[in-house]
Order: structure tokens, then sequence, then C-alpha cells
């Protein structure tokens, strides 16, 4: 499976998802279409189908223009959120599993950003695996909790921490050196988490993405991955687990 990455609006990213065999795209979460639009025109490809992780105008934006352009194809959501995203015709729980571009995922929920978000999982044969999480994950840090609580958000966390470790974690915003810089405060004791600041404050300059993230350093580095981790917890003088994370979600 390829994976093309547009920006888009301020920090946002979308995410094309490429068939191997045929000039067919799929769309991760368009909050405006004309990045879109431009990518389709300079390669040529043909949109087949719309993922929206959830709700929210800057992952949806672009929905209404693509159908216009494209009418009639799947737009695939969180079935939670039935009415909040425009044009969804498929919704989407907990193992469901979709086709698209010659490949398939399975569906995960992950509510705490928001009550209906969902992640989309996709495995290779070649043992490979993406993930599409929304606003769940960011590099060192999660997603506001708008529509859940920490120990909503825990459960999410916890269900994605159990994937791969080499899962390609593809978060839709760019604020990866902002929030490591942040977790590196929370958990200064930390030296791997310490070595990541570095590397993304020399490279800051360059402006490359950080995206996709990688889940097994976001378990080594992120703290809300780290909630039994005797290092952290007992710097932070807490109880393995949700005390953790509650505690995690509460800094300021």
């Amino acid at each position: 499976m390829q994976v093309i990455t547009l920006q888009a609006l301020a920090d946002n990213y979308i995410f094309v998802i490429l068939s191997d065999t045929a000039p067919e795209a799929a769309i991760v979460d368009p909050g405006d279409a004309e990045p879109v639009f431009g990518y389709l025109q300079n390669t040529g490809r043909r949109l087949t189908a719309i993922l929206n992780t959830h709700h929210h105008g800057d992952h949806v934006g672009g929905n209404s223009q693509l159908l216009k352009r494209f009418p009639g194809i799947p737009v695939y959501g969180g079935a939670g959120d039935r009415g909040r995203i425009p044009g969804q015709s498929v919704f989407l729980g907990e193992g469901d599993e979709i086709a698209v571009c010659g490949t398939k995922a399975r569906i995960l929920e992950v509510p705490g950003h928001t009550k209906a978000h969902i992640a989309y999982y996709f495995t290779d044969s070649d043992g490979s695996a993406d993930l599409f999480s929304g606003d769940t994950v960011f590099g060192g840090t999660i997603g506001n909790l708008f529509e859940g609580t920490p120990e909503i958000m825990f459960e999410s966390i916890k269900k994605i921490r159990g994937l791969s470790r080499q899962t390609r974690i593809w978060c839709s915003h760019e604020y990866t050196l902002q929030y490591v810089r942040e977790s590196a405060g929370i958990d200064p004791v930390n030296a791997r988490l310490a070595r990541r600041l570095e590397k993304l404050e020399a490279a800051a300059s360059s402006g490359r993405s950080t995206v996709p993230l990688l889940l097994e350093e976001e378990c080594a580095t992120n703290p809300f991955f780290r909630w039994d981790d005797s290092e952290l917890t007992s710097f932070l003088s807490t109880k393995p687990g949700i005390a953790t994370f509650r505690h995690l979600c509460e800094v300021p």
C-alpha cells in the first residue's frame, strides 16, 4: 500500500491511499478539497472513496465538494457520527472491515477526542501495518478530550498500544515538535525522549513532515503510552494505570 501526504489548512494532513494495480485513490480526512483536486489532476488518479475518522470540520470540510466531482463514491465514518459527516454513506463500528484500493482495513473504535472517533488499521502480507488515527494520537501526546473522559481515552490508547509495535501512525496534524517538547518537561528522566526532542529540534528548520509516527517510539517516549512504566510513575508519584493517565490529562 502506498500513502501520499497532502498538506491542508494551517497544520492538517490529508492522506491519499493508492492502489498498486489501478489508477485509484482513497482519501483520509479531507478537511479541504483543493489539495485533493490538485493531486488528482496532476497524477491522473481517480477518487474512489473518502475515509473519515471523525466529524470535525478540519477533517470533513472537503467532503461535499469532492462528492460533487465524484458522485456516488462511498463515504466511510463511525456509526455514531450519523448526521455529522457530510455525505456519509457507510456507518462503521469496532471490527468491521472495508476494502479500498486493493487493500483491507479493520475498524477500531477509539473514542475520547470525539464520542464516535474511529481509526482505520491496514495490514499487508509483508507484515507492515498502517493506522490512520485522526486526532486520537499525536507525537508525544493525545488529542484533546472534547467529547470524552480520561477513562474513555485510556481504553482507546490501550487498544492502540496493543497493535504491532512497527505500526506506522498517520496522525492528522503536524504537532510533533510542540508536544514532544512539552512531554520532555513532563517526563524529564526519559533519556530516549530527550534524544527524540534533540533530533526534532535539529531537523525543525527543514520543514519535513514528522508523520508517520512509529508506534514503538510512542510507546517508549509518549507519556500517555507509559502509564505503567515504573520510571515515569515513580517520578510522578502516581499509581500505574488509569491514575497515571488521568494525572497526565490534568497537567496544564
